[in-house]
């Protein structure tokens, strides 16, 4: 399976959600593959955010190595699930792809955990460290449930 995990610049929330699905992945001998992307482009090519690093390291989770990239077209194409962050990801996604959006395969993430509220995980990104471990757990506890959910398929 391939995921795709999407939010605004691509170096906060969806670096930290691609590290924590990809390793929970392969800790239940999943071969999946599991990439980010963002919908603003405004960081392209960056490392993840310094806070989302440490706290991805703090739970053995080595990110420094993603760079940050916008979402394409094909990626509805080329992914079999896309996990947006927030609400208003999903708007800038159809308002990118336009006809090639593909609204089957879009999924908030915290569906996952609540799936009758759109709730949102936090953009950490202009707050301190705690933003950032709530983030982490808020994530982790969603990848948990993808595991569970689409690791027997």
């Amino acid at each position: 399976m391939k995921i795709l995990m999407v939010c605004l610049g691509n170096i906060c929330r969806s670096p930290l959600a691609e590290g924590i699905l990809q390793k929970r992945a392969w800790e239940a001998g999943l071969n999946w593959s599991v990439e980010s992307a963002g919908t603003n482009g405004f960081h392209n090519g960056e490392a993840p955010h310094r806070l989302s690093q440490k706290v991805a390291q703090l739970h053995g989770i080595d990110i420094s190595k993603q760079r940050s990239r916008r979402i394409q077209n094909e990626d509805y194409e080329q992914f079999d699930l896309i996990y947006a962050m927030a609400p208003d990801v999903i708007d800038d996604m159809k308002r990118l792809a336009k006809k090639t959006y593909q609204a089957e395969k879009v999924k908030l993430l915290l569906h996952e955990l609540n799936p009758q509220e759109d709730l949102e995980v936090p953009d950490p990104y202009y707050g301190g460290e705690e933003g950032y471990h709530e983030v982490f757990e808020l994530i982790d506890r969603a990848c948990d449930q993808i595991i569970k959910k689409y690791g027997s398929r």
